[in-house]
Formats: structure tokens, sequence, C-alpha cells
């Protein structure tokens, strides 16, 4: 029976990079996202490269709760994934003191709250089964606080605080919890920026380092990754 991976918001940059690894690998992929025509064509795409495998996707808007459920059971009724990756997330650049208000609640919705809800949809059965692997796609900006950071940076300070507990509670229930912390990576949200684009990690080194990290025996767990660029932050 193959095993099978569930990536949000895995249309573009990392998470459809890390969907391309597993699927290569032999997994079966859900995704979502909030736009059909999107998803539709990753599904094409994947289909036509990998034709053994089921390809499920559908359309959710993850800064809402509800849809975080109803994408849940959704994915609940056909599977209960190996490997459970939270990748949405939102960028909305400004300082603490003078960001546009609501910034901070569709900023906390999207990048926490859908991780949250997402990952308790799917941990009973993990628990149950004695297995699963969770990563949480997280930034440096968890690490290290910049101005206009504003509420991005809270949300990944809180992404990583949220993963550190969650590796406590199941790790002797043989689930592995992982953070993956990536510096500046090439994906759309920096696509137009007046900079080189050899400045920026590729979105395939960390779909890899993923797979290396989940690629490791049951005696061990990578509990975090830091990956930058080679020439350092941006």
């Amino acid at each position: 029976m193959a095993k099978s991976i569930l990536v949000t918001g895995g249309t573009k940059g990392i998470g459809r990079a890390i969907i391309q690894k597993f699927a290569k690998e032999g997994f079966d992929v859900f995704t979502c996202s909030r736009h059909q025509d999107d998803l539709l064509a990753l599904k094409t795409s994947l289909e036509s490269d990998f034709p053994n495998q089921k390809i499920a996707v559908k359309v959710a808007d993850l800064s809402k709760k509800e849809d975080v459920q109803a994408f849940a059971n959704w994915v609940k009724n056909q599977s209960v994934p190996d490997v459970l990756v939270n990748n949405t997330g939102v960028f909305l650049p400004g300082s603490i003191h003078s960001e546009p208000e609501g910034n901070f609640e569709t900023i906390m919705h999207t990048n926490l709250f859908s991780a949250y809800y997402l990952t308790r949809a799917f941990t009973e059965e993990m628990i149950s089964r004695k297995s699963g692997h969770i990563f949480s796609i997280g930034s440096i900006a968890g690490l290290t606080a910049y101005a206009n950071g504003g509420s991005y940076a809270i949300s990944k300070w809180a992404m990583l605080g949220f993963t550190k507990c969650l590796r406590e509670e199941l790790k002797d229930f043989n689930i592995k919890v992982t953070s993956v912390l990536p510096g500046a990576t090439y994906t759309d949200s920096w696509k137009g920026a007046d900079i080189p684009e050899d400045r920026f990690m590729k979105i395939e080194d960390i779909a890899e380092t993923v797979w290396a990290t989940y690629s490791l025996s049951p005696y061990s767990v990578v509990e975090e990754i830091v990956i930058r660029p080679q020439l350092g932050d941006l």
C-alpha cells in the first residue's frame, strides 16, 4: 500500500517542490489551495509524471477554521497521511506599531491556526498507529527579529513554539516532528525584487532536505532544520 503525504499550499514554491520530491518517491499526494485553476494544473502535471499515484486536490482557504476542518475530513475519508507538512503561509510586511489593521489576524489565522487545527485533526490516528512525521515550514524570521517583519515574524516565532511542544507530546508515540526554518528561497513572493536569483536558495534544496530528514531510521529525528543562502541572509 502506497504511503501518502499531505502538503498544505502545495501548488507553488516550497510546497510544490516537496510534493514533487515525495511523488517521485512513490507517495500519494493530498494538497489544497485557494485557487482551483492552480490545483487542477498541479494535478494534471503530477498525474502525467506519476500515473500510478493518487493525486487528490481540494480548494480550501486555510485562514478559515471551517475550511481547515472540511479539508481534514475530506482527507481522512480517504487516508491518514504518513507525512503532514504544514506549509500554508502568507507574508504581509509591516511594523507592529503601524501595519494595517487586520494584518495580525490574517497572518496568524493563515500561518499558525491552520497548522494547529489541521495537526489536531490527524494526531489521534497517528498516535493509534504509532507512526507519522509532521513538518512545520517556518522561517528564520522565527529565530531572528528584524524590522518590518511585524506580524509575520510573530507568527513564525509562534510556529516554532507550537512545533517544539508537539515534538515533546508525540515523541513517545513514535511520531516525528520537525521544524524547517528556511532563509530567503526563490519563490513567487520574491519575484520582481531587484536581487539576483542566484542569491536565493532553491526550492528543490528545501524539498531534498525534508526528504532526507524523513528518510532517517526510526531511531533518530531532526528536530530543527535551519537552512540559509550560502552568502547569508538577505
